[in-house]
């Protein structure tokens, strides 16, 4: 997966599926983040989540309907007042 084919899921739903009761996770933000070692380069994804529950940095199973079931590793980043927000890096 790169970061153009993420671009296109922006403003869709993954839900962890790793979690009991499962949590839902609006992707908002693909950022690109120059030279890596995959193809295609490095980038970042950027998930809004609900308040509760709140997830701890850990590596979770997140499945959406395009691209089916991949783990994730993510790391709590931001809190807003409608959720916490988590990053994935993908270098």
């Amino acid at each position: 997966m790169t970061a153009e084919n993420f671009s296109e899921m922006e403003g869709l739903v993954f839900t962890v599926t790793s979690t009991d009761p499962k949590v839902e996770l609006e992707l908002v933000e693909v950022k690109k983040l120059g030279a890596g070692e995959r193809p295609g380069g490095a980038f970042s994804l950027l998930w809004q989540g609900p308040s509760e529950p709140a997830l701890t940095q850990a590596t979770y199973c997140l499945s959406q309907a395009t691209i089916g079931e991949h783990d994730i590793f993510l790391v709590p980043v931001a809190q807003k007042e409608i959720g916490y927000q988590y990053e994935a890096i993908f270098t």
